[in-house]
């Protein structure tokens, strides 16, 4: 039997998780001298709210016993761990090192999904799926594989202080949003591992509308997911959906919260643009 396994990144609480077929290792947050295992201890709407208190946050890749625990539920099962972004965390390589601690070391596979929430959820929601249906391990990392060359991700954050202590950040990036007052568009590099500028633009409005001409040219449409994530910007998260569904009514839509450890990452206001087209 193949057992699919990711983390929080997906947005799946470990009990929203296991109602759906997967098991997911929790990133760490820690924040008025309180660490929390994310959406399982502490929601984004009380993270946000304690971040307005004047507490700054940090977060953390999933432990290794978090990790080996899953792992160690399904000995005699194969294993694949959907894992977030490398470089953008450690949670990949929490993913990996934690097989070195498990007796049956090749019932684990390890897939980079170079990407985060949105597109990561859909990945793991289809591999879950593949597994249901009989596909074997070999073949549901093909298909993952397959999904992973079609999609993107962008950034619109409203406090460039967040990224920039978590090093997630190109060195140019950091200094232009440290010294221009504009509406910044970030995107990941092409190997995934950190986070470059895509545009500068004078306002939220038009920085949704360099995301939507750069979709429109992916030739994002019918059988295309794309997801609209914030930090307690439902009013943004809204607005820029609105647009997207008029220029891509084909599309489906999911608007989510952003856990505590993105917030953490992309600061309280932010907004995030994915896509991924559907197997």
């Amino acid at each position: 039997m193949v057992r699919i396994v990711s983390d929080t990144s997906t947005m799946y609480s470990t009990t929203q998780a296991a109602d759906a077929g997967f098991d997911v290792s929790p990133l760490a947050v820690t924040i008025a001298g309180e660490t929390y295992r994310e959406l399982d201890e502490m929601t984004g709407e009380r993270f946000v709210e304690i971040i307005r208190q004047g507490n700054m946050p940090k977060s953390s890749q999933p432990s290794l016993g978090d990790v080996v625990e899953v792992y160690s539920r399904y000995e005699g099962d194969e294993i694949l761990n959907i894992a977030m972004a490398d470089g953008l965390s450690g949670t990949y390589a929490s993913a990996v090192g934690a097989i070195e601690m498990c007796d049956k070391k090749a019932d684990v596979l390890v897939i980079n999904s170079r990407t985060l929430c949105g597109p990561h959820r859909y990945l793991v929601e289809t591999a879950v799926r593949l597994a249901r249906e009989g596909m074997s391990r070999s073949e549901i990392a093909a298909r993952v594989e397959e999904m992973m060359q079609h999609m993107k991700s962008f950034l619109m954050p409203a406090d460039f202080d967040y990224l920039r202590r978590g090093g997630r950040l190109s060195p140019l990036v950091s200094f232009v949003g440290k010294t221009i007052k504009l509406a910044p568009v970030l995107t990941q590099s092409e190997d995934g591992r950190q986070l470059v500028m895509s545009a500068l633009k004078r306002s939220f409005k038009q920085a949704v509308e360099h995301v939507s001409g750069v979709l429109g040219e992916m030739g994002v449409g019918e059988k295309w997911r794309i997801y609209v994530t914030h930090a307690d910007a439902i009013d943004k998260a809204e607005e820029a959906k609105r647009r997207l569904e008029q220029l891509f009514p084909a599309a489906v839509f999911e608007v989510h919260m952003l856990t505590p450890a993105f917030i953490t990452q992309g600061g309280p206001g932010c907004v995030a643009i994915q896509a991924i087209r559907e197997l």
